[in-house]
């Protein structure tokens, strides 16, 4: 899942908190995945030469020239010419239906007893061996469980239904859906319809042909967190839909193309940016990848937009890279369940999402079967 970030500087403690999602111009308490937001505070963090000591987190906006903005207006004006996007109607809350049980003997995160939303752990997640074949492990059935996932998305179809084989795969894998009880979260799995950005509630609404709907999963399994979304297609879309989800699948795999060890994180974002904005599609700042392994979200926070942020990539390093495009704003609003965030335009957005693991010449992709 992403995590959202704050405008503000983190605390001087040495850890983030996940559990504020932004309205209008200051947080709210509330719950969130990584892709969530964070509190503000300042970090220091010591130990290796990836340290984030005493320095701010900002949302930064990339300053352009007069010249790249009038060619980024013109491309967006071209595509709309090209092909005039259409609106789904907007989405509606259906029926949340209770939560789902987990048999006694399936091992759980940590932060399902305590009932406490966790911190963003400040240490990056830098498996052994024992750990990199678990971490494999975990991977490979969230990426099968969100393959059969894709299979389930008909018309008729609600997402209550897709939660309840998803959370019925992972369990017979021995294995427990890491947002389940994450913060109050009360499903499953992640399902976000159309303008939804990320973190939809699984409900008793019925998919519609012309729908794109994005399912996150992430399973935890002995003791390894595996992460991956993807963007599905509902019967017949439109032209406009496909083409933002396409772009979207592109930028991921460019952000992932530029990993390896020594790498600046960075260049994740600038790569994504640079992408995006050749089809005129806007790339959401708010929610970011992060670190994932033994704990569900921890540095680093992976930024997909252009930054200036320090940090280089370690070899053994795992996290996740997880953009979010929109055809209109990147601006949000959040329902009152304080999860599901939609566009505030009511315009389509796209989310694609790996877990990487860094390697010496590059980086290798855990969340494939």
């Amino acid at each position: 899942m992403a995590t959202s970030v704050s405008l503000s500087s983190f605390s001087s403690s040495a850890s983030l908190k996940l559990c504020s999602f932004f309205t209008g111009d200051y947080l709210t308490p509330s719950r969130c995945f990584i892709g969530a937001p964070v509190t503000s505070s300042s970090l220091s963090l010591s130990g290796n030469n990836n340290s984030y000591s005493q320095r701010k987190f900002y949302v930064s906006a990339k300053k352009v020239s007069g010249l790249e903005e009038a060619i980024r207006i013109r491309r967006m004006r071209e595509l709309e010419t090209k092909t005039k996007v259409r609106r789904n109607p907007p989405l509606r809350r259906g029926r949340v239906s209770p939560r789902l049980l987990v048999p006694d003997h399936i091992p759980r995160p940590p932060y399902v007893e305590s009932g406490v939303l966790p911190d963003i752990s400040s240490e990056f997640q830098i498996p052994g061996p024992e750990g990199i074949a678990k971490m494999r492990a975990a991977c490979e059935l969230a990426a099968r469980v969100l393959n059969y996932a894709g299979t389930l998305v008909k018309p008729s179809v609600t997402t209550n239904e897709i939660d309840k084989a998803v959370h019925d795969m992972i369990i017979e894998a021995g294995a427990y859906p890491s947002p389940l009880g994450y913060g109050g979260f009360p499903k499953s799995v992640c399902t976000s319809v159309n303008e939804c950005m990320c973190h939809g509630i699984p409900d008793s609404r019925q998919l519609q042909s012309g729908d794109i709907i994005n399912i996150d999963v992430t399973v935890y399994l002995d003791g390894y967190h595996g992460d991956t979304s993807k963007t599905f297609f509902c019967g017949e879309i439109d032209e406009g839909f496909k083409r933002l989800v396409k772009v979207t699948e592109e930028c991921l795999e460019k952000g992932i193309a530029v990993c390896k060890d020594g790498a600046s994180f960075k260049k994740i974002g600038k790569r994504i940016s640079e992408h995006a904005e050749k089809y005129g599609y806007n790339v959401v700042e708010r929610f970011v990848g992060h670190g994932v392994g033994p704990v569900f979200h921890s540095e680093p926070l992976i930024y997909h937009y252009r930054n200036d942020e320090p940090g280089v990539m370690v070899e053994g390093q795992t996290f996740t890279i997880e953009p979010i495009l929109t055809i209109g704003t990147t601006e949000c609003v959040t329902w009152p369940d304080n999860w599901t965030t939609l566009t505030a335009d009511g315009g389509v957005a796209a989310q694609f999402e790996h877990t990487i693991l860094i390697t010496r010449t590059g980086s290798e992709i855990l969340t494939k079967c």
